[in-house]
């Protein structure tokens, strides 16, 4: 009788299973919404009957238990990297020309797809089962929610076929249907929620939930673009990396397209751009790869985005609307930001209520004033902005406005405009507003990471004169925090539990966190390579040291100079050091043989990408510069060196070629 049962289970559960795979992938339905329900009550009776028989792949697995508390961080195998963008044709032909030109050949093949608004996410199979998913996060760390992405029945928990390799590591965006989207801010307006601003905000408001069955009734749904790591798998282009995913039952874009001309592409992107609003989900442009994978690791990788790819933007939409007021907000570097309050429009789905206006030069430039009627758009679909005045429309009680006519809307300080920038700034250093957002951005995500101080909760805690700076954070104390409203014993533990956590931390993290101007996630882990990890260190270079590390400019380097000469940011420093913040050492710290010696890389080589190289001198404690100087001690030399080798030559510093880089390096 058993055994009967468990052979119906399995049909039931291969008969569902197909029917997922012929829906999300092949768009070919077998069932429809009726028999499906029907097979999965059955199923669900078959198992609630006989749980010993239930499998943890089994569909009616899907939605698991709550989690109790935050979500983890894992690295990912192979940074997820973002996307240069195109803002226009002529950037599409642009890069074109560059590839063709990097590769020394007349033409290339590309596959375009669509590029969905929506939240990035890398899928972690094991002998073909699904064992973890990870968020974007920051491109290198990211937050499990695989408890979230199993509720998504495109999301095959198993993977079709057999011999999958060991580890798989797929890319994916999570989108929301643009009906299902309408539907979910439905179902919130009747229950006096607050709507959702867009459909990308709420799927990524979907996946970080802790309830896995709050994730289940808001309809997700996933496209699988690209490989990250694997193990076992080989495979020669994207086309057919493409016809992998869907073979072993992951959906992809159904208007990926190969493209094998310059023209090709472009026609590509108009057409998608003029069927966009045609599209059941939201895109905002297309993306552009190319095809041959061993020519992608010949173009290599920039220190944020690859060069085989990039994001060709549509035109930005707009709406007409009227300017009802303009006010001004001040950010954690004192810089005073003039935006628009506007007539709510709606563009792309969102609800636009405020539009920045950047400086006071763009509302001179565009003699933007109170009342007048005026086109929004979101600029690059994302941040929306005032493009132009009506002015046939304009209004006889317009008002003009100027930011010097008025002080720090934060702490009523008078505000000065610095020779040589556009910006106004406030230069009080106990501008509450200031503060507040260093305290803020000190504890973000990709900051500290200390949950539960949020925008509220760090203005009650200045309110209580319980902190004023930074490192006040770190002595904080249960018995200070019970005792204020919104807080009791649960909520004033964790949020105790919560810095300790964030006290055993990373120099990246730190030093992003310390929001010195201009050193944002990338700048702080070069400077974590050449320091290694040490924020003592890092205090003591000089405006030489700082400019010739790679990817570090005059500009940065003088701001990092600028906040170390600060006896206030010092005596912060030594208060967190001092608390316990304890910075962990990166692996860099133990690979000392190229310690102090700095690399430059020049042309193109057939083992290796730059990128790759450039790692593995950096794993061995090298420094690896952009351009040759007296500091230099080796030029690694590919084909077609061009004239960083004649400089090198005339500086007498020594040249490792293609053949002697497998024993330098090794």
């Amino acid at each position: 009788m058993e055994s009967k049962i468990k052979e119906k289970i399995k049909h039931l559960t291969d008969k569902i299973n197909e029917h997922n795979y012929a829906y999300y992938v092949l768009d070919q339905p077998h069932l429809s919404d009726a028999e499906y329900d029907n097979l999965f009550r059955e199923l669900e009776s078959l198992e609630k009957d006989n749980p010993e028989l239930i499998q943890s792949s089994s569909p009616t697995q899907r939605v698991g238990h709550p989690i109790k508390s935050g979500f983890q961080n894992y690295n990912h195998s192979i940074p997820m990297l973002s996307l240069s963008n195109a803002i226009n044709e002529q950037e599409i032909y642009d890069f074109n020309q560059r590839i063709n030109k990097w590769l020394e050949q007349k033409s290339t093949s590309y596959i375009a797809e669509p590029k969905i608004d929506g939240l990035g996410v890398s899928l972690i199979y094991e002998n073909g089962n699904l064992v973890r998913a990870l968020t974007r996060g920051d491109g290198y760390t990211g937050e499990d929610i695989t408890h979230n992405i199993k509720t998504i029945n495109a999301v095959p928990m198993v993977l079709r076929g057999s011999n999958h390799p060991n580890f798989l590591e797929i890319r994916g965006e999570i989108f929301m249907l643009k009906s299902d989207f309408t539907k979910l801010n439905e179902v919130r307006s009747q229950q006096d929620e607050k709507l959702f601003a867009n459909a990308r905000n709420a799927a990524a408001g979907s996946v970080r939930q802790l309830d896995p069955h709050v994730t289940a009734k808001r309809k997700l749904s996933i496209f699988c673009y690209e490989l990250g790591a694997s193990k076992g798998l080989d495979i020669k282009s994207h086309w057919e990396m493409l016809s992998y995913l869907k073979s072993i039952g992951l959906p992809v874009n159904p208007l990926a397209k190969k493209i094998d001309s310059i023209n090709s592409m472009v026609i590509y992107h108009q057409d998608l751009e003029n069927k966009r609003e045609s599209i059941p989900y939201e895109i905002d442009g297309s993306v552009i790869k190319v095809d041959n994978y061993l020519l992608r690791s010949n173009l290599g990788e920039r220190a944020r985005s690859p060069r085989w790819a990039i994001a060709a933007k549509f035109k930005s939409k707009d709406a007409e609307t009227q300017i009802l007021n303009i006010v001004l907000q001040v950010g954690r570097t004192g810089v005073i930001t003039p935006v628009a309050k506007i007539k709510e429009v709606e563009i792309s789905g969102a609800i636009i209520s405020s539009a920045t206006l950047h400086n006071q030069d763009e509302i001179d430039k565009k003699d933007i004033r109170i009342n007048d009627y005026a086109t929004v758009q979101r600029s690059g679909d994302v941040i929306p902005k005032i493009s132009n005045i009506i002015l046939e429309k304009r209004p006889n009680n317009t008002v003009k406005f100027d930011i010097a006519n008025y002080n720090c809307p934060s702490c009523s300080s008078t505000i000065i405009r610095i020779e040589g920038e556009a910006a106004y700034r406030c230069e009080n250093l106990n501008c509450k507003a200031k503060v507040q957002g260093s305290i803020e951005h000190f504890c973000s995500k990709n900051a500290m990471n200390i949950d539960g101080l949020g925008i509220q909760i760090v203005e009650q805690l200045m309110d209580s004169n319980l902190i004023g700076r930074i490192d006040d954070l770190f002595t904080l104390s249960y018995d200070s925090l019970v005792v204020l409203e919104r807080f009791q014993d649960k909520s004033a533990n964790n949020l105790i539990n919560a810095i300790n956590v964030s006290r055993d931390t990373t120099f990246p993290r730190f030093v992003f966190a310390l929001g010195i101007p201009n050193v944002g996630q990338h700048i702080s882990k070069i400077l974590d390579i050449h320091c290694q990890s040490s924020v003592e260190k890092l205090s003591t270079l000089s405006l030489e040291d700082l400019e010739n590390i790679d990817g570090v400019g005059l500009i940065v380097a003088q701001s990092i100079i600028d906040f170390f000469n600060s006896s206030s940011n010092r005596d912060i420093l030594n208060n967190c050091f001092t608390n316990g913040v304890n910075i962990n050492k990166t692996f860099f710290e133990n690979s000392g043989e190229f310690k102090e010696k700095t690399f430059v890389i020049t042309g193109s080589f057939k083992t290796h990408n730059r990128n790759q190289i450039k790692e593995l001198l950096e794993k061995k404690g090298g420094n690896v510069a952009g351009a040759i100087s007296s500091k230099t001690n080796f030029l690694i030399v590919g084909e077609n060196a061009g004239s960083k080798l004649k400089k090198a030559q005339a500086l007498d510093i020594e040249i490792i070629d293609e053949d002697q880089l497998e024993k330098f390096i090794n």
